[in-house]
């Protein structure tokens, strides 16, 4: 048993290191005022209009972390092209992670028109089929985009580790910062009713970012009370087969299954539980999320 998980180990191991030897094509796309960046993946055999799966990021991260570079090259090897985006969140061909000395102006709310450039240019592009799937933060905004945009080209939704409501709570702004949320709250949102939601607000907390500087209407789009922020009461506004990954040992995401649970009816919406597996899906598990994916792409006739 012992050899055979070292051996499964070696394998990963050798798979991502070819992976990222790699080269990524980078594609990129005019957007408002900015130019946004993906990496555009097709298997073996295979070309745009046979479908894409398009990939979205957690908060403040990008497209080249390791978890959604691992997933991607897992998703090339069963012969799945794959459009992993960056979000801009409001910087011009945004790579890496966010800096947090940069002042936040980007809202929750931008990545569904962001997500919405790309599924166009997809289209434009020839292709016939999308999966839309999204980590973390990325699984809550693209619950917000299936939600909201009922396209054509969707046909499923993979939500993986999405977000909550209890992810940016004041109890979570409590436990996390050690700093009650509502005083920063309500000085936001005073400034966006009068009309100055621009205004930048100092030495304020924004999810990953201690001590950064942020605009009043970013920081409300975030916290606000009627923030669209958790994906639980999303899903069901979802009219594409959506599936909710699960991670058994999620210290980010805590209770999904619970809160998913009650919406599961083993057709429009599944949930698939991964045992062990903490927010990032590292090690072998991301490989059983993947063969969990797979399997309800198929059944749902992806």
């Amino acid at each position: 048993m012992q050899l055979h998980f070292l051996v499964r180990c070696a394998f990963v191991v050798v798979l991502g290191v070819t992976a990222l030897a790699i080269e990524a094509k980078e594609v990129t796309l005019k957007y408002r005022e900015l130019t946004l960046n993906a990496n555009l993946e097709i298997a073996k055999g295979k070309k745009l209009a046979d479908g894409v799966i398009l990939i979205t990021h957690g908060a403040l991260a990008h497209r080249g972390m390791e978890a959604i570079t691992y997933i991607r090259s897992l998703f090339r090897e069963r012969g799945y092209n794959t459009l992993a985006i960056n979000l801009s969140l409001g910087l011009d061909n945004r790579h890496g992670f966010y800096d947090c000395k940069v002042t936040h102006r980007h809202r929750n709310d931008d990545a569904v028109d962001e997500i919405g450039a790309w599924m166009d240019w997809l289209k434009s592009q020839g292709t016939k089929r999308v999966a839309l799937l999204g980590h973390s933060r990325g699984g809550a905004q693209t619950a917000l985009y299936a939600a909201e945009r009922d396209n054509a080209l969707v046909q499923a939704v993979v939500l993986l580790a999405p977000a909550t409501r209890e992810n940016t709570d004041a109890a979570a702004y409590q436990q996390r910062y050690n700093q009650p949320l509502v005083p920063v709250l309500e000085k936001a949102q005073k400034l966006v009713k009068d009309g100055k939601g621009a205004m930048v607000l100092e030495h304020v907390n924004l999810m990953s970012c201690r001590d950064t500087p942020v605009t009043a209407e970013a920081f409300v789009s975030y916290y606000g009370p009627r923030a669209l922020v958790d994906t639980p009461s999303l899903v069901p506004k979802i009219k594409k087969p959506t599936l909710v990954v699960v991670a058994g040992n999620d210290e980010v995401v805590v209770d999904l299954d619970k809160k998913v649970a009650p919406l599961v009816d083993g057709k429009r919406v599944q949930m698939k539980i991964i045992d062990g597996a903490n927010h990032f899906f590292r090690d072998l598990f991301a490989d059983d999320a993947v063969d969990g994916i797979h399997a309800f792409l198929k059944d749902v006739g992806y």
